[in-house]
């Protein structure tokens, strides 16, 4: 029997602690790479941004989902796009905006990108399936 492979885009909207959307939108991204389908992208709005934050430092006997995104985005080859209006509002910015708004630290960690809604609606157009955390 042959399985239909799917193409998803998932939209994080919850910080990577204190809730539990972008933990299960890791969970289910992982299981559905694993299991042959393909993942588009992940686009990280709202709080969501905050899971590209290299200054996330959780506790010794907490997952840190961050590293986790990162590996899986290397590993199966998909971006991870975090909406720069919100991440700005955030404190979450890039070397390149860091050095626009003459700030003397940056603190997006790769393979995290800051992109626009633009690429929010290219992602969307791409997949069979748009899942929102």
């Amino acid at each position: 029997m042959q399985i239909n492979k799917t193409k998803f885009t998932l939209v994080i909207m919850g910080p990577p602690y204190g809730s539990q959307s972008a933990s299960s939108a890791f969970q289910f991204c992982k299981e559905a790479v694993e299991n042959g389908h393909h993942i588009v992208g992940v686009f990280f709005y709202q709080h969501g941004v905050l899971n590209g934050n290299q200054l996330v430092s959780p506790t010794t006997d907490e997952t840190n989902l961050p590293q986790h995104w990162a590996a899986l985005a290397h590993k199966y080859k998909f971006p991870l796009e975090v909406c720069i209006s919100a991440a700005l509002r955030r404190g979450v910015v890039d070397q390149s905006e860091a050095q626009q708004l003459a700030l003397t630290q940056f603190n997006l960690t790769t393979p995290f990108v800051l992109s626009g809604l633009g690429q929010l609606a290219e992602l969307s157009a791409q997949c069979d399936r748009l899942v929102t955390f």
